[in-house]
């Protein structure tokens, strides 16, 4: 799982605090998603936008984008800061 951090306004203690926040927020509703076969992995975050990608039966879901929007709701009460939740599509890009 590939995460990249914008540091420029945010000291490294607290930015590991919030990249652990969002984290743990998505970890929350994974047993949910996978529970119907689905799943939500943690691409990127990049200042407010965090990247994810919905795997399995999410991604033809009917109610993916409420899914979305309840992590995004997660996150939000987590950190205490809006955040937009940005859905990836595709296979996972191999970086070096």
């Amino acid at each position: 799982m590939l995460i990249e951090t914008e540091t420029t306004d945010v000291a490294p203690a607290a930015d590991s605090e919030r990249v652990r926040l969002i984290k743990a927020a998505i970890e929350e509703v994974r047993p949910n998603l996978q529970r119907d076969g689905g799943d939500c992995e943690l691409l990127e975050i990049d200042g407010n936008k965090v990247m994810v990608r919905l795997t399995g039966a999410c991604v033809f879901c009917k109610l993916a984008s409420t899914t979305l929007e309840g992590i995004q709701a997660r996150i939000v009460e987590k950190l205490g800061e809006m955040v937009r939740l940005i859905p990836v599509a595709g296979a996972a890009k191999a970086r070096h």
